[in-house]
Formats: structure tokens, sequence, C-alpha cells
């Protein structure tokens, strides 16, 4: 960012001596739209989702830059998982369940989503598996760490 500044400043003082003194002011606009989307883009970057799993229950809770919580409980029994095939950029991890739909994990790269999904099949096959009354501990994925496991 330094480097832009030091270039746009030094750019736009040489057009403000050869009498182009606009140029200048086009110089500043362009540091301030740059300098606005480097903070939006480090702002987005804050974005939270951690999915706990249960033999009762599967619990989103997405946490947003500004720190709004906001939480989708879903029985795991009747919980269906989906990932768009073939898993590209645009492919989505979508969370189903009586009717109700969640897009989870929207910032994860490809081979994450890929991971998470595998992560929470394996997951909610198990809480499946003890539904029957045995305890379950409770597993608690964060997207970001599910996606850095090896399958």
């Amino acid at each position: 960012m330094a480097g832009v500044i030091v270039i746009s400043v030094g750019l736009g003082v040489f057009f403000l001596l050869q009498g182009a003194w606009p140029v200048l002011g086009f110089f500043g606009l362009d540091i301030a739209l740059l300098y606005l989307a480097f903070r939006l883009s480090y702002r987005s970057g804050r974005l939270r989702e951690t999915i706990r799993v249960t033999a009762d229950e599967v619990v989103v809770r997405r946490i947003a830059p500004n720190g709004r919580t906001t939480e989708w409980r879903f029985n795991p029994y009747w919980l269906r998982v989906a990932l768009d095939e073939p898993v590209e950029h645009h492919s989505q991890i979508t969370l189903t369940s009586h009717g109700r739909s969640l897009v989870i994990g929207p910032f994860l790269a490809p081979e994450e989503r890929a991971s998470l999904v595998a992560a929470l099949r394996s997951a909610l096959g198990e809480a499946n598996r003890r539904y029957a009354g045995a305890s379950l501990e409770e597993q608690e994925i964060d997207a970001g760490e599910a996606a850095t496991r090896p399958n």
C-alpha cells in the first residue's frame, strides 16, 4: 500500500508541475478507493462459522464481522448435507432439514469445502449411530479447522 501511495503522489505531483492539476485529485481518489477495498476485504475475513454436532442437535453459529451472532438448530437425524458438484469456487455447502436450507462456508476454498463436508458427514454419521440413547461427546467443528484436516 505504501508503494502505491508513493507512486501515486509522485505521479500526481509530476502532473501538477506540468499544469494538469486535476490529475492529482484522481490519484488521491485512487488511493482512497484502494484503501477502502482493502478495509472491506480484511473486514469480511473476520466472518466465522462453527458447527456443533451432538446426538440431539446440530447447531450452526455464524459470527459476523461486526460481532453479531446468529444460530440455526437442526435435528441430526434429519439433516442432509449437500455440496454442489463439481466442487469449484462457486460451489455451495447446503444443510437441509424439514424444508429449511442453510448455506454454510461461503468463504472457504473448494478443497476446504470438500473437507468440511467429509468431517460433517462423519460427525453426523456418528451422531445418528448413537441417536438411540447412548451419549455422544460433543463435537465442535470450526469451518476453517475442519477444512485443514486430512480426509
